[in-house]
């Protein structure tokens, strides 16, 4: 495999072709592929070919872009010969991208036999939805939680497609006790293992991590060219770095790119210490909104208000509403 990628030469997954408006705009969504033809479904009665699945994550850290939560299964017995003997999956971090990219074209193309055995999800989120996850109700939904549910949801949605589920391994930056137990409470006859490094060590995490980063990746690359289409600028290939807040191309571009009144757009995390420091700092670029607070008087300014029209004449709240509600209508025929 080649060592080195450019632009050009990445694969586009279907986890971002297909749902291009949905990472334009700003959306959390979810990709599964189709049930593989050699792993059987459960029937009444009868289970289904005995799977592995493995759990993994990309873009936990970046102030850029969207966390993307991969899961990868595929018939037990076939798990480590495949995917380590054949294809020499490992920790995406530890591959480069252009080998990330062309084992994600093999999962992806269907004379493979990674497509014939493999399946596959991500799910996506966003930047907006994260931040206002960790924004709303004074940060009760954090990240962790947001991963929580995002595991819990891609297992079962696997599960509902009929796939017999035996074994499940997950990478975690938490607790693995706290986590395995949580996991185990939702699918008690599965045998559960959560690890640090669990991507590195079990080839079913191993594919997982190199789907969630490829997603991402790619996700991230779409974000920019949209960005400077938008801004009618020439696509840069070095673009905003890594997104990471320690890269200082990352760093200077959420300075350049700063609007004074909204801030950046629906690539940025808001909840970040980054961007917060950035909107806030004294004499900085950003503009102070002071809001009126409830109960205000002047926030029980009536619609009405707002319209000449209805404003001169009408003495009491129903005028008001029946002279500026429908009025224009009314008046052509």
């Amino acid at each position: 495999m080649s060592e080195e990628s450019t632009t050009a030469d990445v694969h586009v997954p279907s986890s971002v072709a297909i749902h291009h408006l949905e990472l334009i705009h700003g959306d959390s969504y979810s990709h599964f592929s189709e049930r593989p033809i050699n792993i059987k479904p459960n029937v009444i009665g009868k289970p289904g070919t005995p799977v592995v699945l493995g759990v993994d994550e990309a873009g936990r850290g970046p102030v850029i872009g969207p966390m993307v939560y991969g899961v990868f299964y595929l018939p037990v017995e076939i798990q480590q010969s495949l995917l380590t003997n054949t294809y020499r999956f490992d920790d995406s971090k530890a591959l480069t991208p252009a080998v990330r990219a062309n084992l994600m074209r093999a999962v992806c193309t269907e004379t493979t036999d990674l497509y014939a055995s493999c399946g596959w999800a991500i799910r996506s989120l966003s930047a907006r939805d994260i931040s206002a996850g960790m924004m709303k109700n004074g940060g009760a939904y954090n990240l962790n939680a947001q991963a929580m549910d995002t595991t819990f949801d891609l297992i079962q949605g696997v599960l509902d497609k009929g796939i017999n589920i035996t074994e499940i391994y997950v990478d975690t930056v938490g607790i693995p006790t706290v986590y395995q137990k949580k996991l185990e409470r939702i699918f008690p006859t599965i045998k559960i293992t959560v690890e640090k490094k669990a991507d590195s060590l079990y080839p079913c995490v191993s594919a997982a991590s190199v789907v969630a980063k490829v997603t991402r990746d790619v996700s991230c690359e779409k974000l920019y060219e949209e960005y400077a289409r938008m801004k009618g600028e020439e696509h840069d290939a070095a673009g905003w770095g890594s997104g990471y807040p320690s890269d200082a191309r990352c760093v200077a571009w959420l300075r350049e790119a700063l609007d004074p009144t909204f801030g950046w757009g629906n690539e940025c995390r808001f909840s970040w210490g980054t961007v917060k420091d950035m909107l806030d700092a004294k004499g900085g670029p950003g503009t102070r909104v002071d809001w009126p607070a409830l109960g205000d008087e002047d926030s029980n300014m009536q619609l009405s208000n707002y319209f000449s029209a209805a404003s001169a004449g009408p003495k009491t709240e129903s005028d008001e509403l029946r002279l500026w509600y429908g009025s224009g209508c009314c008046d052509v025929f």
